[in-house]
């Protein structure tokens, strides 16, 4: 599609897709969208869907994630057009970025696809950024009951705080000090006006009433402004404080995401080389759970010990995608109003097919807080045989939770398990026995 130009979307539900390539220097590019009335403006702060507040109220708008692959990167927005309340007059598609501008993005489109079938609607690449910040990449908005994208390409040197408060979304950022105060000069004297008397009317004027409106169904409160801000680990900079982050409450995602090679190297093969497509790869995000009454135990999908979320561990794995076929990874939920019964929690993956090492396997973690910034880091280049590998270490100090940078890849021994292997390491004392899907 050409900057401008709209087409119609026939499907009841869309997937939007914005991706760019991966190259050294690349900025983080975060997808977000606007749900607009038809004064352009928001309603309100809760209107905004994006990594920190990543579902709307309506169940219409959903921020899926990011998926690494075949040297790209995408950040996906799931949209439910039939659930889109009848006051919202279109969504606004934009991205973002947090350091660097989208020149130096490469590759950049957005492509709307029916999320029934897969089939592709639309697509609009960008390719005429410099120093933007932010980008409304398109829109999806109504006609006459139906629904149509355009594609916009309208660029932002503010980045996304910027073009969230020109939509009328209120920002609970860090405030620049105030400029100091300049020496006062008054003005200089204006010219006398003459003003002519003018009469009242000699009755009152009759005031014509304005059609009343239908009222606008308000939308959701958001209690507090939003916060753009994120934290992302980094061996510099291993940890960091919950509590500092107002992340102490609720629920807590983890979310596992990878970028699969064409072929992993093998360790010790006769071959050289053990080929692994993604839909073949198992990887398994598992959590060591220790809580304050000294109980210990795992979850994960192996002997179905998914956990639970509303009594012991406080816990609970989403599910196991056993053909590569989740767009958004694997993920866990802790219930972080259960904190002062939870000790310690480490979150690891082990591999359970499909590759002999996580070797050509580059990863992301995201850890999301339900009232807190997202906390992120990448995993480092594997370059030993392991099949397993420690991702983040939880630990309740007595007045805090502390999320600390693990990014280990552990090696077993024969005949020894990867979840004995992460055991003996951090040391939790557990018994193993052999188990199976």
């Amino acid at each position: 599609m050409l900057k401008g130009t709209n087409v119609p979307v026939a499907a009841q539900a869309v997937r939007v897709e914005m991706g760019w390539r991966n190259a050294p220097g690349t900025p983080d590019v975060d997808a977000s969208a606007l749900l607009l009335l038809g004064t352009g403006k928001v309603r309100s702060d809760a209107d905004f869907v994006f990594y920190n507040q990543p579902v709307h109220a309506s169940g219409a708008v959903r921020h899926e994630g990011k998926r690494a692959a075949a040297g790209a990167t995408t950040d996906t927005l799931a949209v439910d057009l039939a659930r889109v309340e009848p006051a919202i007059d279109r969504v606004v598609l934009a991205a973002s970025v947090d350091s660097g501008s989208f020149g130096r993005v490469t590759g950049l489109y957005v492509r709307i696809t029916d999320a029934a079938n897969g089939s592709e609607l639309a697509r609009f690449d960008s390719a005429d950024a410099t120093v933007e910040t932010a980008f409304i990449l398109g829109e999806l908005y109504r006609r006459q009951g139906a629904w149509k994208f355009r594609a916009v390409g309208q660029g932002y040197g503010t980045g996304l705080e910027g073009l969230a408060t020109d939509f009328g979304i209120s920002v609970d950022e860090p405030q620049q000090p105030a400029p100091a105060p300049q020496p006062h000069t008054p003005p200089p004297p204006r010219p006398a006006t003459r003003v002519a008397a003018t009469p009242p009317p000699p009755y009152p004027q009759p005031t014509l009433a304005a059609p009343m409106a239908p009222p606008v169904p308000p939308a959701p409160p958001v209690t507090q402004p939003v916060r753009l801000t994120k934290v992302t680990l980094t061996k510099e900079a291993p940890s960091v404080s919950l509590a500092k982050q107002g992340g102490t409450s609720g629920a807590m995602r983890v979310n596992l995401n990878w970028e699969v090679r064409k072929q992993f190297k093998g360790w010790g093969s006769k071959l050289g080389r053990a080929v692994a497509h993604h839909a073949d790869l198992d990887l398994d995000l598992c959590a060591l759970y220790e809580l304050t009454d000294g109980r210990k135990g795992v979850v994960q999908a192996l002997g179905n010990a998914f956990g639970a979320l509303h009594q012991p561990p406080y816990i609970q794995l989403d599910g196991d995608d056993r053909t590569g076929a989740n767009a958004s990874g694997e993920n866990l939920t802790i219930n972080l109003d259960q904190q002062t019964r939870i000790r310690r929690v480490l979150i690891f993956v082990t591999i359970y097919e499909g590759a002999r090492s996580f070797a050509d396997l580059h990863a992301t973690v995201t850890l999301q807080p339900q009232h807190g910034a997202p906390i992120d880091f990448s995993l480092d280049e594997c370059t030993v045989p392991s099949t397993v590998c420690a991702l983040a270490l939880i630990t309740n100090t007595g007045s805090d939770l502390t999320v600390q940078r693990e990014a280990r890849y552990l090696v077993p021994q024969r005949g020894v398990s990867p979840q004995r292997t992460i055991d003996q390491a951090y040391g939790w004392g557990m018994n193993w026995t052999p188990g199976r899907k």
